[in-house]
């Protein structure tokens, strides 16, 4: 299978080096100093199951590496404008698209630009970082992907599903292949704005935010502001998923810290709008009031463009 991956960074670069370690022909799109060490001496992964290179090809043009089976889409939602037109060259007559980016917006955004036939998408739950150019650090064993039809899920998992998610677990890749993959990109966005969002509001990790009996209280009220937006978006999340999130948050490390808050404390850029904004645009759309996701939205939103 060829595979075009969007991203060399910690997530789409660990996936693309499982996958190419087991045969798979593997192409990142990549820049800057991490293509090119890529190019000059592979693409290093070091961590807990283990260190391994790997010898790919990074093209900072995808006209470079032409049409393929498979693009993974594996970058920062802020930039999705720039990097949704260059999947196009890498299109051919039966090429699968899957987006494993935060939030429920890319499926649409990316379906805008290659047509909803060609995309699939899931959340991905998994601890890496970019150690360094060509050199990427497991830091925890979460290496899960939960992915499926978006725009047309059925009563079972589609063939093309299913033959990545195979791929996938050859490659030592936790893959769940489901039927409708907006289930579980909605159950983790319950999770995931709130978090991202209390987290960078309070410029703290997880541990001193819910050991506040008001912090824990508002943070649990927000879960239910977005649960409402999916909802009333016609998602048939869990009943008990706000339950669930609030047993799984009890039992992380305390000093967990969100992306955004990790990449807001580096002066990054943050995901503020495809996690913050879009449960306010969506609810605003749907009438569903979210007063406290909106009040932390605008804590945070000057701080987009860092």
């Amino acid at each position: 299978m060829k595979i075009a991956i969007m991203g060399a960074g910690a997530v789409g670069g660990y996936y693309g080096a499982l996958l190419a370690r087991v045969g798979a022909d593997v192409s990142f799109v990549a820049r800057g100093a991490h293509r090119d060490a890529i190019r000059a001496n592979g693409l290093r992964i070091i961590g807990v199951q283990g260190d391994f290179t790997v010898k790919v090809a990074a093209e900072d043009n995808p006209d470079a590496i032409g049409p393929v089976d498979v693009v993974i889409v594996a970058v920062k939602t802020y930039d999705n404008d720039t990097v949704f037109p260059l999947v196009k060259p890498l299109m051919g007559a039966a090429t699968t698209v899957l987006t494993l980016q935060n939030g429920v917006d890319s499926a649409d955004d990316l379906a805008r630009v290659v047509g909803e036939d060609a995309v699939i998408a899931g959340p991905t739950y998994i601890a890496t970082a970019i150690d360094g150019p060509g050199v990427i650090r497991q830091t925890g064993s979460r290496r899960r992907i939960v992915f499926g039809e978006v725009f047309r899920p059925g009563a079972d998992v589609s063939a093309r599903v299913r033959a990545l998610a195979d791929l996938m677990l050859t490659a030592d890749i936790h893959a769940e292949p489901v039927a409708d993959a907006r289930i579980p990109l909605w159950e983790k966005f319950i999770y995931l704005a709130p978090f991202a969002a209390f987290t960078g509001a309070a410029r703290l990790p997880i541990g001193p935010v819910w050991a506040d009996e008001e912090s824990r209280a508002a943070f649990m009220e927000a879960v239910r502001e977005v649960e409402r937006v999916a909802r009333a978006s016609g998602i048939s999340v869990a009943e008990d998923v706000a339950g669930k999130i609030e047993t799984a948050i009890g039992e992380i490390p305390a000093s967990t810290r969100s992306s955004l808050l990790i990449d807001l404390s580096v002066g990054k850029r943050i995901e503020v709008e495809s996690l913050l904004g879009s449960v306010i645009r969506r609810g605003r759309a749907l009438g569903v009031d979210t007063p406290l996701m909106r009040a932390l939205y605008g804590v945070l939103r000057p701080h987009a463009e860092e």
